[in-house]
């Protein structure tokens, strides 16, 4: 295998199965919001939600799934209409994005600091995946590039005994895209192929799309969150989906 590699790795998705916790703090959120919401949030919304999750490019929108769930929309209407529902939500507040984000960063600190193991519990590695990280980062420049904010990113891999420096972390707080990231990966390591691992459509076709990034290979993690609409899309546009296995074993390096 070629040695020369530099990994960029979501987070969400393709790393850490944080579906159950998104969904819960999104309710915690939401009730600070609207207060006809009751205290805890039913089972079967967080199914609902955890089937919904793949229309979220960042946390914080998880406050809208979830009121929306709440307000008996249904799982298929917010899969295919998130983005207008989400606006139409979003102008009867006097909150904006910014404060919104806030908000759900803010919560989920509290519910850090009430239990965290409870928080901790509820944002499990996907199988296998701690010592396949563990291995990258002992061989390979590793970096997470994510749209989690970065504090919470270092406290799931810590629980987990994953070492990893705050420098190789690329969250929210950056407030750049994930091409924009990946363009700077690149031209710190011009010797090294990047490989970026990513398990929602949108960035991987903005990589492919960066003149600058012809050379980044591109992987479609289909254990996370996506739909098959999005699998054969990606596969029409060239993008290599890999399962769960291959990502373990490497076997996603094929020579092309």
């Amino acid at each position: 295998m070629n040695q020369s590699i530099v990994y960029a790795l979501d987070f969400d998705g393709v790393i850490c199965d944080s579906a159950v916790e998104t969904g819960v703090a999104g309710w915690k959120s939401a009730r600070k919001i609207w207060p006809d919401m009751p205290e805890s949030c039913p089972d079967a919304i967080v199914e609902q939600f955890c089937r919904a999750r793949p229309v979220l490019e960042t946390g914080y929108e998880a406050i809208f799934v979830i009121r929306l769930l709440f307000e008996n929309i249904s799982t298929e209407s917010i899969l295919a209409d998130f983005e207008a529902l989400k606006i139409t939500h979003q102008k009867q507040l006097s909150i904006n994005e910014d404060a919104l984000k806030q908000l759900f960063g803010e919560t989920r600190d509290q519910w850090i600091k009430s239990t965290a193991a409870d928080w901790i519990k509820n944002n499990p590695l996907f199988p296998g995946v701690k010592e396949k990280l563990s291995a990258v980062l002992q061989n390979h420049p590793c970096y997470i590039v994510t749209t989690k904010q970065e504090r919470f990113v270092q406290q799931i891999l810590s629980a987990n005994d994953i070492k990893i420096s705050d420098q190789a972390i690329f969250g929210l707080e950056r407030k750049l895209k994930k091409d924009a990231i990946l363009l700077m990966l690149q031209q710190k390591h011009p010797d090294h192929t990047l490989y970026f691992v990513e398990d929602r459509l949108p960035p991987l076709l903005d990589v492919q799309r960066h003149p600058q990034l012809k050379t980044a290979q591109l992987f479609f993690a289909d254990w996370g969150y996506n739909t098959p609409h999005d699998k054969k899309q990606a596969e029409a546009h060239s993008i290599q989906v890999i399962q769960l296995n291959e990502f373990l074993a490497d076997a996603m390096f094929r020579q092309t």
